[in-house]
């Protein structure tokens, strides 16, 4: 490998995302006017470069690099207007110069290397493969044109970043970097020694053997390209400041591209990117923790001035418009303490920090709420790139983009909520298109909450994947927080594998979960995501599987689950598209689940505590849909709970729980209550299986029970009744049973329980007394009142 002609190559060392950088280069370039230009980025994606150019196409965006074998991975390389890269293939294309990417291919950056991935310079993922081995040690990764170190933990080794940012007298490397390199004017050559000169101390530090070779990989690129009729000083290279600063000191090892794997199966394309992900690229030193603000320094010729004052103008008029007090002067006298504290720090110009710290000061009269609030967002941009029409879209993203435009859905990258009303057939194929994105985990809409018939909101905050299918089914009204981020065009990019359109990406998913079902109740759920999507296939092919599965089902809870789900498809299934698919023949299949759940109650409650957790969420299940359904044989439910209150065999909660359940059906009276309750609460009963029954029932609707006199009468009966040496044991499971009484059903339990043992005229003399603050009468009242209430003390 010729290294020395390698050398003389017109090496021009940039920083990812850095304006000062990309105007530096374009000046360069003017200079020496190279005939060909090699840009680091994915050698297969040359072909993209005119797309990337194209005057339709509006930075940010992304080259996608994705596996096609199967296996979900892709990377991103990406480019703002003022990204070095995207200045240099546009000047090419301006000028007739030939301009190709010489990087790793992708096949490559997302092959295994040594147990991480290769990875580039622009990985959408910071913190993640590249620098995994380094952040371990606290070490920045070696590679950065102008990393951010971690910091580490306690006591961990300064970094060779944080060591020239606190030589120099800043706070953070960020803030030396726009101090040193982004605010100063330099002359192009000048600024390339410099940041030569910068990346040749830093390229050192940390392990740099993936970055090594691929310095070897890219350099064999340059040279075979060169070939024998491109003289050296007809080219330029531009590259990430460690990769020319290897170059500039021959610094290659060419046997170190054998260690490169062997590239995996993939295809390349060009997405649109947002300034918020430029933002999250800020750890690995992409220099762009302020997109927006970037921006407005590079079309002001990199004048951060300039930039400084129409964001300080931006933010006095949101300050206005909100009603509080801004001026013009008070824009100016942030502006000019921006620019003094920038020339106390021995900066060119004033950088974010400035730009913060003197709004806060002036401004905002040293509350940073609205700064932190307002004034970062500002800065850092909701740009939404656009990518040209010589880039075709797949048929997921031409799908997703025209269904977003005509149900004129969110396609900023900033999240926005709304409401959609589920008794308008418009907003209903809305609801279809966003649940089959949650099925398939396109990353853009989340599920914030429900509106169900009488019934307030549900669920707010939570991911649609975490509701029950159930809850998603019968309401009203659905709220959605939607926002589009890069990610969305990723995942619909790899998607097409499964399938053309989002129906059949989705069907093809729920039959993925459908094979992997095993019970009747996991199956249900694919049916009913199979109905908020509205697919056919997986709708029929999952009552099918509901059928078989309940035929040999013993599992209580699934079943159950299964009885919910049918149920719901009952009573709501005409309110979601397609339902029409499995109406017929859902009444049949909930009759049959009905029944076999019952037959299976009282072997579903025997066990542990632990064992019954689930079970005892089943037989409420069985009980609402017994009291909901004229279809199911709601005789049956009542029968198999009362034998469970009967029981000895079962877990007491469990007994406990549909005793409770009964009484609040008005399946039993209360006079039939206190008996059940008495015998299991009574002097034969061991106290921890009388306690456990007494939890359970309690769980139903502790303030309807607590209210009735005989229960109560029958509780304090127990409760006096436990002989002083089994109380110790029995008092945990007496606490748990009473815990979940709010202080109005404690209340009515006191009542109760003065009214039982007589002390009502007692207690309301006691409460005299206590206003009338007496504490000597209060001595002498009755030791009986003071007895009850330090029963219960004990208990609540």
């Amino acid at each position: 490998m010729d290294l020395d002609r390698l050398a003389a190559v017109h090496l021009f060392p940039v920083r990812h995302h850095s304006p000062r950088s990309s105007a530096t280069l374009r000046a360069y370039l003017d200079e020496v006017r190279p005939k060909a230009i090699f840009v680091e980025g994915p050698s297969d994606a040359t072909a993209l470069l005119g797309a990337l150019v194209d005057p339709k196409t509006v930075p940010p965006v992304a080259i996608l690099g994705y596996r096609t074998d199967g296996t979900p991975a892709s990377s991103l390389w990406p480019f703002a207007a003022y990204s070095p890269e995207y200045v240099a293939v546009k000047w090419a294309f301006e000028h007739g110069a030939r301009v190709e990417l010489i990087d790793v291919p992708v096949g490559m950056t997302l092959a295994p290397f040594e147990g991480v991935t290769v990875g580039h310079d622009d990985a959408e993922d910071p913190g993640g493969h590249e620098r995994e081995g380094a952040a371990a040690r606290g070490e920045g990764d070696g590679d950065d044109d102008g990393g951010q170190g971690d910091g580490g933990a306690a006591g961990a080794q300064e970094s060779i970043y944080e060591a020239c940012a606190r030589a120099r007298g800043f706070r953070s490397f960020e803030e030396f970097w726009e101090a040193s390199f982004e605010a100063p004017r330099y002359e192009p050559r000048a600024f390339r020694e410099a940041l030569l000169a910068y990346a040749d101390l830093v390229r050192g530090d940390g392990d740099r053997l993936v970055h090594r070779a691929r310095d070897a990989y890219m350099a064999r690129q340059i040279l075979e390209r060169m070939g024998p009729d491109l003289a050296a000083h007809e080219v330029a290279a531009v590259l990430g400041a460690a990769h020319a600063a290897a170059f500039a000191a021959r610094d290659v090892d060419p046997a170190l591209e054998a260690r490169l794997p062997t590239p995996v199966p993939c295809a390349v394309t060009l997405i649109p990117f947002s300034f918020p992900r430029l933002s999250e690229q800020l750890g690995y030193g992409a220099g762009n923790r302020a997109p927006q603000y970037y921006q407005r320094a590079h079309d002001a010729g990199g004048d951060f001035r300039r930039a400084t004052l129409e964001v300080l103008i931006d933010f006095t008029e949101h300050l206005r418009l909100r009603g509080f007090m801004a001026s013009l002067a008070d824009t100016i006298e942030a502006f000019r303490l921006a620019v003094a504290l920038a020339e106390l720090r021995g900066k060119a110009e004033p950088g974010l920090d400035e730009v913060r710290e003197a709004t806060i000061a002036t401004m905002c009269r040293g509350d940073a709420t609205h700064v932190d609030g307002f004034l970062w967002p500002a800065v850092i941009g909701r740009n939404v790139g656009r990518v040209g029409s010589q880039i075709g879209k797949n048929s997921l993203q031409e799908e997703f983009w025209r269904e977003v435009r005509e149900r004129k859905l969110p396609a900023t990258d900033a999240p926005e909520s709304f409401r959609l009303s589920l008794t308008n057939q418009v907003e209903v194929g809305t609801s279809v298109l966003l649940h089959r994105l949650r099925i398939a985990k396109i990353p853009y809409a989340s599920y914030a909450g429900t509106r169900r018939t009488g019934g307030a909101a549900r669920w707010r905050g939570q991911a649609a994947q975490e509701v029950p299918p159930t809850e998603l089914l019968g309401q009203l009204s659905e709220t959605w927080e939607a926002q589009w981020t890069p990610a969305t065009d990723v995942a619909l990019v790899e998607k097409i594998v499964l399938g053309d359109t989002l129906e059949e990406v989705v069907t093809r998913l729920l039959e993925e979960d459908l094979a992997a079902c095993h019970t009747t109740g996991e199956a249900a759920d694919v049916l009913l995501n199979g109905v908020l999507a509205s697919s056919a296939r997986a709708v029929s092919a999952a009552l099918r599987a509901c059928d078989e599965f309940a035929a040999g089902d013993s599992d209580l809870p699934s079943l159950a689950r299964a009885c919910r789900a049918f149920a719901g498809l009952a009573s709501f299934g005409s309110s979601r598209s397609l339902s029409s698919l499995g109406d017929q023949v859902i009444a049949p299949m909930l009759e049959k689940t009905f029944a076999r759940a019952v037959l299976r109650v009282h072997g579903g409650c025997t066990g542990s505590d632990e064992a019954v957790a689930t079970a005892k969420e089943a037989l409420r299940t069985l009980h609402d849909v017994a009291l909901s359904q004229p279809i199911v044989d709601r005789g049956a439910w009542l029968d198999a709970a009362r034998g469970l209150v009967d029981s000895e065999a079962v877990n007491p909660t469990t007994s406990g729980l549909a005793c409770g359940l009964l009484y609040l059906a008005q399946a039993i009276d209360d006079a039939e209550v206190a008996r059940v309750v008495s015998l299991r609460l009574g002097g034969a009963a061991a106290p921890e299986a009388a306690a456990s029954f007494l939890a359970g029932f309690l769980e139903v609707n502790a303030l309807v029970l607590v209210k009735s006199r005989p229960v109560v009468e029958a509780l304090d009966a127990f409760l006096r009744g436990i002989a002083p040496e089994r109380f110790r044991d029995t008092l945990p499971v007496l606490r748990r049973a009473f815990a979940g009484l709010g202080a109005t059903e404690r209340r009515y339990l006191l009542e109760n329980v003065l009214a039982t043992r007589k002390l009502g005229d007692k207690a309301r003399a006691a409460q005299a007394v206590l206003l009338e603050k007496d504490r000597e009468r209060l001595r002498e009242m009755s030791e009986d009142l003071s007895q009850a209430m330090d029963d219960l003390d004990e208990l609540l």
